[in-house]
């Protein structure tokens, strides 16, 4: 079984013809709203990819939360440990999306922000009985670091999003940040080569490993001393919104049904590889059939 303990937002996406600097107007197309927040993206991806799920969050007290609570269960992931919020809103996440599909994403966590360490304590059998928990930064610290020492499996901890002040909690197996995100965890300018990469999560000595997903340029993984680049799978990519939750689902489907990290890792590449050729968060995750097809076809 899979625990995902982390956000649940409505997404309203808007496509954009190129992104704004700061002070400017871009005039957009028609906005969208999707179900999202990198929680329940990881937690659907998962379940979509066929992971037994459960996902412990919060929500608001607004319609949006009966929303994202019908999003999540039907895809099949227990929200049992989910709490409805008084007086708050459910999270919202504003997109803005490329014609390239690269996008720029503003958070307003909402009841999000109130996930709390007595939440995990009140979910402690469910941590304890998951083969793997997933952690992210759009819940507070506290919560994260009592998922993280109440877990009886894997933990997998994505520092999405990070800042300066950003610190992996205790007891992670693997950290899985991107490029920009490995770059403030370790103090360094954000990586261009693989040896760049490769130097700055060496820096990361809390984790027993590090996945560094690098979009176009595949995925690097750090294990034991001993590092292997992943190269990127070739599509047409139209929203690379999910693409970075998708591949921690999967990943995290993948060390639940015993693969490797290396297995583990090239399943994810592929299913965030698809996820980027549709539009949208949650609409946009691969299900296991698709990957399946998709690996098959290039060997």
């Amino acid at each position: 079984m899979i625990a995902v303990v982390g956000s649940l937002n409505l997404d309203l996406v808007a496509p954009v013809p190129r992104h704004p600097v700061p002070g400017e107007t871009v005039l957009g197309g028609d906005i969208a709203e999707h179900p999202g927040g990198k929680g329940a993206n990881q937690a659907v991806a998962a379940a979509r990819l066929g992971g037994e799920v459960a996902m412990v969050g919060r929500v608001g007290d607004d319609d949006a939360a009966q929303l994202m609570l019908e999003a999540v269960r039907g895809q099949g992931v227990d929200s049992t440990h989910v709490v409805r919020t008084e007086g708050v809103p459910t999270g919202r996440a504003m997109i803005a999306v490329g014609p390239t599909g690269e996008n720029s994403i503003v958070v307003s966590p909402g009841a999000n922000a109130r996930l709390s360490a007595a939440d995990c304590e009140g979910s402690a059998d469910l941590l304890g009985r998951a083969r793997v928990t997933v952690l992210q930064q759009e819940v507070p610290d506290e919560a994260n670091h009592a998922a993280a020492r109440l877990s009886g499996g894997i933990v997998v901890h994505n520092p999405a999003p990070a800042g300066e002040n950003t610190v992996p909690p205790p007891y992670v197996d693997l950290l899985v940040p991107n490029r920009t995100e490995l770059a403030a965890l370790a103090g360094t300018p954000v990586p261009k080569t693989i040896d760049q990469v490769v130097a700055a999560a060496r820096r990361m000595t809390g984790a027993g490993a590090v996945v560094v997903t690098l979009g176009g340029d595949g995925v690097l993984l750090l294990e034991g001393g001993a590092s292997l680049h992943i190269p990127a799978f070739t599509v047409r990519a139209t929203d690379t919104t999910a693409a970075g939750d998708c591949f921690c689902g999967a990943l995290a489907v993948g060390l639940a049904e015993g693969r490797t990290l290396e297995q583990a890792a090239r399943w994810a590449a592929a299913a965030a590889a698809l996820s980027t050729t549709r539009p949208g968060a949650q609409p946009s995750l691969a299900r296991r059939d698709e990957v399946e097809a998709f690996l098959a076809e290039r060997g």
